[in-house]
């Protein structure tokens, strides 16, 4: 009988526990954590695809970029991306029996996102500094919740994942298999196959979700901070959700009760991969550390479809 398949999405903020824990270091300590749950999670008898946020690694890069401006060449967003998914990926290797591969995700040059960059990454600036680096680097910035100004980029919509057969097939032989980090390698593919990367940075949560759909994964484990979905996070009346309908999640994102930068990108994620024909799928979110009884629906929010 064929081994369950469940695709583990992983924040980038998880690999930084606080900031007096940012050095690689700390990093591949925070990876091993993690390793042990996904190690948990095989021996129960699933096959795992690993996918990871890299926001923190990528800004670390750029950062160095600007101090180093005019002595070495600035690294852009596609290749910062590759960089985080070939180092994060070494983290995992060195900790559990694994194979890292390198993710380019198609991207659609006419995505209305390019128009409306909205995505910050990086550091966090006083205005003018920002507005400086700007004009100097070539960088869209804008405010950020109040926090300070930052650089942002488009984020546009995952259309395929260009490595999806070569994770297919290391994923059915049994190897974990790491994937699509800091959401793939955004690409556009032209005419004669040629790839061009662009500055942009796609939906890690997103491209998980295409990721799993495409897999024929059983469940699609989404990883964050908190142990579940909460309505009205943050206010006297909010209610920890423990198992939600298709539509009744749905509802819940039309509502406007989920943060945009917190839960919502979330659960439209589990509603992206609940969406189109095939056997019944179900999306968790909840804590990392608490991966097996994500699995197996004991833990998390569980979001899914009814019995067809």
């Amino acid at each position: 009988m064929k081994r369950p398949l469940a695709v583990v999405a992983i924040g980038g903020n998880a690999l930084i526990l606080d900031e007096a824990r940012q050095a690689l270091a700390d990093q591949a300590a925070a990876v091993a954590s993690a390793c042990v749950s996904i190690a948990e999670l095989v021996s129960r008898g699933w096959r795992v695809v690993v996918t990871h946020g890299n926001g923190p690694q990528v800004g670390f890069i750029l950062r160095r970029g600007e101090i180093a401006s005019g002595e070495v060449p600035v690294v852009p967003m596609d290749y910062a991306t590759a960089d985080t998914q070939g180092a994060i990926g070494s983290m995992f290797q060195r900790a559990l029996p694994s194979v890292t591969l390198v993710t380019h995700v198609a991207v659609d040059a006419h995505d209305p996102a390019f128009l409306r960059p909205d995505k910050p990454i990086g550091m966090y600036y006083p205005e003018a500094r920002a507005k400086e680096l700007g004009l100097r680097l070539g960088w869209t910035v804008a405010e950020d919740s109040g926090r300070g100004w930052r650089r942002v980029v488009a984020s546009p919509r995952p259309l395929r994942i260009l490595e999806i057969d070569d994770i297919a097939q290391l994923s059915g032989g049994g190897r974990v298999v790491v994937a699509c980090g800091g959401g793939g390698i955004p690409v556009l593919v032209g005419a004669d196959g040629r790839l061009t990367g662009v500055e942009a940075v796609v939906d890690k949560d997103r491209t998980s979700a295409l990721l799993a759909r495409l897999l024929g994964a059983d469940a699609l484990l989404l990883c964050t901070g908190v142990d579940a979905v909460y309505a009205g996070w943050g206010t006297a009346t909010q209610r920890r959700l423990e198992r939600l309908s298709a539509a009744e999640a749905a509802s819940l994102l039309a509502g406007g009760e989920l943060g945009a930068g917190s839960m919502r990108p979330k659960v439209e994620a589990a509603l992206d991969f609940l969406t189109g024909p095939g056997p019944v799928r179900r999306a968790v979110i909840g804590r990392l550390d608490r991966l097996a009884g994500l699995a197996d629906g004991s833990e998390g929010t569980v979001i899914a479809e009814a019995e067809r």
